[in-house]
């Protein structure tokens, strides 16, 4: 509940209070550039509109469960969220840029009095890999730059292996999650085109250009950022370590399955080639970066609707290249009410890249970036995000925080 980042903060802060074992009365949070940049401008639950490093912290200090991970704040008492502003005003916060060559680092020092407690989280919004009290280590574990053995290595899959899983694995595995991200996800956009938040991207789309459902999928998409990323306490399904490319994924598929009467067997096979195609284009870039997420995340929701729409293996892969090719270069600066235009823009080229498709056309290898084979297309848009844009995000960092 609420975007990742900021609550990623919080929760690495109600484990030092907790560590402390009193309330702080200093807290210090080194972060790494990328974690700055998106917390610094989008709104965080449960803190009566505010943004930003310290808000987050704070939060997590006063309400934060500490062992609730992604949803540490998400039923913070109606007593504790009062005391937010008392605390704030109170409490000496320092925020420090970490020398770090993580791209998600994140670092609380919570003090009180002679006590002194540290958490750190590594490349995982919850992999804490040290608790710290006083100087002497309550837990700690090697900090480790290569993919788990107990966790999904989602870049070895290819686009062929995720369309044979989601054609004919037993839907009993996967049905919990993905019903609940259609129900969480729908009920966030709904509030989004419901009430004020934000840019209302999702509403402004409906006014300006009608009720198409070329449009619909594309204005419940923006709806549910523009609610979460402006303050919206509703929670959200992820992927890829991310609330907008969860909505993003799987809103626009739950459109075109209702306007084609897809049953429920098909919207969920559906929900889990998007899914699927989404981590896999992902895992090549790394969870954070300056290639902004919403571009794999509207390709895979491309492929979703590509099925649902009669289309085959051949559709699905062209309409990922064609959709990577129109959008490949839209930068991640951060979290904030933009991030809404940003995912209706890459919703759109998922939509676009499935009707050139249909209608005989495509892009093809050589081409910009685009290679012949999806997956040769995905590993140039895996480098261009990884590598080719490292500079290109220090400097958005450094815009960002005025250097």
């Amino acid at each position: 509940m609420g975007c990742t980042e900021p609550i990623a903060i919080a929760y690495c802060a109600a484990k030092a209070r907790a560590a402390l074992g009193e309330l702080p009365d200093k807290l210090e949070i080194a972060a790494s550039g990328n974690i700055i940049k998106n917390v610094k401008s989008v709104i965080v639950p449960n803190t009566d509109g505010r943004k930003g490093i310290e808000a987050a912290a704070a939060i997590g200090v006063v309400a934060g469960d500490e062992t609730a991970e992604l949803e540490v704040i998400a039923h913070a008492k109606d007593e504790d969220k009062a005391k937010l502003a008392n605390y704030m005003e109170n409490t000496t916060i320092t925020v420090l840029s970490a020398e770090s060559n993580h791209l998600l680092d994140i670092l609380v020092t919570a003090s009180k009095g002679s006590n002194t407690a540290c958490v750190h989280i590594v490349n995982e919004h919850t992999n804490i890999v040290e608790i710290a009290r006083n100087g002497k280590i309550l837990f700690q574990k090697e900090i480790v730059d290569t993919p788990e053995t107990d966790k999904p290595d989602y870049e070895s899959m290819t686009i062929e292996d995720i369309y044979d899983f989601a054609m004919t694995c037993d839907l009993d595995d996967v049905r919990d999650i993905l019903q609940r991200q259609i129900q969480y996800n729908t009920a966030i956009a709904d509030e989004g085109l419901k009430n004020n938040y934000g840019a209302n991207i999702g509403s402004t789309l409906l006014k300006a250009y009608g009720n198409d459902i070329h449009i619909r999928a594309r204005a419940k998409a923006a709806a549910g950022s523009d609610a979460r990323m402006n303050g919206c306490e509703l929670p959200v399904i992820i992927n890829s370590g991310s609330g907008n490319q969860g909505m993003t994924v799987s809103l626009p598929v739950i459109e075109y399955a209702k306007e084609v009467g897809a049953d429920e067997e098909k919207l969920l096979r559906a929900l889990l080639l998007s899914n699927l195609v989404t981590l896999h284009e992902k895992e090549g870039i790394g969870r954070l970066s300056a290639y902004c997420g919403a571009v794999s995340a509207g390709a895979g929701a491309g492929a979703g609707i590509a099925w649902l729409c009669g289309g085959g293996y051949k559709a699905v892969i062209h309409t990922i290249v064609n959709a990577l090719a129109i959008t490949s270069g839209i930068v991640c600066d951060g979290a904030k009410a933009s991030c809404a235009a940003k995912i209706s823009a890459a919703v759109d080229a998922g939509i676009l890249g499935f009707e050139m498709y249909r209608n005989g056309q495509q892009f093809y290898g050589g081409d910009g970036l685009v290679l012949k084979g999806v997956e040769n297309t995905i590993r140039n848009i895996s480098r261009l995000g990884r590598i080719g844009m490292k500079e290109t995000d220090k400097e958005i960092i450094n815009m960002m925080i005025g250097k």
